[in-house]
């Protein structure tokens, strides 16, 4: 599972998830692209069971690049604790997503390969998705 190496606050606030991705929203590194349609929290138990579902399609062919990363820290109380008495302890961490982000890109299988396997790895995803094919220029 990704998760940060160090982080510079142990927990922080919720925060909303506005707007457009104005970077990130281009395929950069290969020939194909799951790109999201919605906004939301992916945790990375989500990015590493969608990257498996891909892999284990494509057989370890071809490459596989996860264009988000799980930076942001979620904390949570325990089940039947009363309000109060500060702030959960840290159980997990998501990647924010906002509509227009690549989250993964693929290359060296074919598009129909790369077309299945990316909409099974949306199928583990918490937002809508869409496939992208690279036009060359």
């Amino acid at each position: 599972m990704l998760l940060p190496r160090r982080t510079k606050h142990r927990k922080v606030f919720k925060g909303k998830i506005r707007g457009v991705a104005t970077v990130g929203n281009q395929i950069a590194f290969g020939q194909y692209a799951l790109q999201a349609q919605g906004h939301d929290r992916i945790t990375s138990r989500q990015i590493e069971s969608s990257r498996q579902a891909m892999t284990r399609y494509v057989k370890r062919g071809g490459k596989i690049w996860i264009r988000i990363f799980p930076h942001t820290p979620v904390s949570r109380k325990p089940q039947d604790v009363k309000m109060g008495s500060g702030k959960g302890n840290l159980e997990f961490f998501v990647a924010k997503v906002r509509p227009g982000t690549v989250l993964f890109e693929m290359q060296g299988v074919t598009e129909e390969v790369a077309r299945e396997a990316m909409r099974l790895a949306a199928h583990k995803l918490p937002v809508k998705t869409k496939f992208l094919v690279k036009e060359e220029a």
